[in-house]
């Protein structure tokens, strides 16, 4: 028989990551060093493409 591994899932350190405010209810944690603007701005795209 198969012996099954279990699933270990890492959570990342959110106290190691910048929070970035989207809007009153989104926020999203990216690296220490990432321009914030640049981050809001990729996300916002991501979020347009899917709706269209």
């Amino acid at each position: 028989m198969y012996e099954t591994k279990p699933n270990i899932l890492k959570s990342p350190d959110l106290s190691k990551l910048k929070e970035v405010i989207i809007d009153h209810r989104t926020k999203i944690y990216v690296s220490p060093d990432t321009d914030v603007e640049e981050a809001r701005n990729r996300y916002l795209s991501r979020i347009a493409t899917r709706k269209a």
